[in-house]
């Protein structure tokens, strides 16, 4: 038993050793690694605020999630990770354009700090639907 990478072109890639996905053989599941708001087309953080930040991480989600056949309404579970909780409504925001009900489930923490300076990172865990 095992697992298999996943690969995005269209999201941004990651800065250490880790696959920006991967889906569990035996359990069907596809864990996400987290997501920051990093443009693709330039490798650098988006500017804007939380809101713009959070599409941004949701947009490269959606890239990963569609480079393994799935999308926003197969995610089951989603960790958040924020700089300030005073992004936590900001963060609400898009979060309810981006997910229907029944919602998946989610855990938001707060941090002291993610990388490039980034104020959310976000990674879930999906269960492909093909």
């Amino acid at each position: 038993m095992g697992h298999t990478p996943i690969s995005a072109p269209d999201a941004p890639q990651p800065i250490g050793p880790y696959a920006v996905a991967a889906l569990d053989e035996e359990s069907g599941l596809l864990f996400c690694s987290g997501q920051t708001p990093i443009d693709p087309s330039t490798g650098r953080l988006v500017t804007g605020g939380m809101t713009d930040q959070a599409r941004q991480v949701f947009d490269n989600l959606g890239h990963v999630l569609g480079a393994a056949g799935a999308t926003m309404a197969d995610v089951v579970k989603v960790n958040v990770y924020l700089t300030s909780m005073a992004d936590f409504t900001a963060l609400n925001e898009v979060y309810a354009a981006v997910f229907e009900a029944p919602y998946p489930a989610r855990t938001t923490v707060a941090v002291a700090e993610l990388p490039l300076g980034a104020r959310v990172e976000i990674e879930l865990v999906a269960r492909p639907r093909g």
